[in-house]
């Protein structure tokens, strides 16, 4: 499965600070649907996502019942990417 989504970059301080761009419904609902068969385990669904000219390997999750994609650290400085900015992401979902 293939998606692109457009989104804002927001940051959870966590116990582990990260940069997420959260799915919009509709694109989570299509997710909730097929991902019994692309989970890994803890609703986790490997993705391989492009930023810009960055291609790099993550796993996307639920939180509020949306989707959240993780943007890591060298993505972000590599592309200029700083929290507010809207950024595209194309996704391609990789199930193991």
């Amino acid at each position: 499965m293939q998606l692109q989504v457009t989104g804002e970059v927001w940051y959870w301080r966590g116990p582990a600070p990260f940069h997420f761009v959260t799915l919009p419904e509709p694109l989570s609902a299509q997710i909730r649907a097929v991902a019994p068969a692309l989970t890994y385990g803890w609703g986790m669904i490997p993705v391989v996502a492009t930023i810009g000219e960055i291609t790099f390997e993550t796993s996307m999750f639920r939180k509020n019942e949306l989707y959240v994609v993780p943007i890591k650290n060298v993505v972000r400085h590599g592309e200029g990417i700083e929290v507010g900015d809207t950024v595209t992401i194309d996704l391609v979902m990789t199930p193991r």
